[in-house]
């Protein structure tokens, strides 16, 4: 079974902390051992695992793409004017998976699994899948 995530994001660019809602997923399912895959459908996010506990690098991790990939590019020919949101979902990647060991995921102590929006605000969604 497929879960759907609901993610509201409030800015053009930012990471959100999807780690809980992911756990949610994972206690509906009852799963023990296994993996979960999350995964973006859009090609303007995506998924990342970093560090939770300060959201300073979160901030930092944004600028950071900002500067590699501004937003207005003159020579760009998508007519949208989002390639630099495209660029950056793709350097991001669109899934992470995490192993699921004694009914919890297997994360770092300071890791957290974040949803990346690059062309917000926008109602977004994420796909999650457990494997047993």
């Amino acid at each position: 079974m497929i879960h759907t995530l609901q993610i509201k994001t409030e800015k053009h660019a930012q990471m959100i902390d999807i780690t809980d809602k992911i756990r949610e997923v994972l206690n509906s399912e009852q799963v023990q051992n296994g993996a979960i895959i999350v995964y973006s459908p859009h090609t303007t996010a995506g998924i990342t695992i970093n560090e939770n506990a300060d959201p300073d690098v979160q901030h930092d991790i944004i600028k950071r793409l900002d500067r590699l990939c501004p937003r207005t590019q003159s020579d760009d020919n998508h007519i949208e004017g989002n390639s630099a949101a495209h660029l950056k979902a793709s350097l991001i990647g669109i899934s992470q998976t995490v192993l699921i060991e004694n009914g919890d995921l297997v994360l770092g102590r300071w890791q957290g699994v974040y949803f990346c929006e690059f062309d917000g605000p926008r109602l977004r969604t994420a796909w999650v899948k457990v494997l047993r």
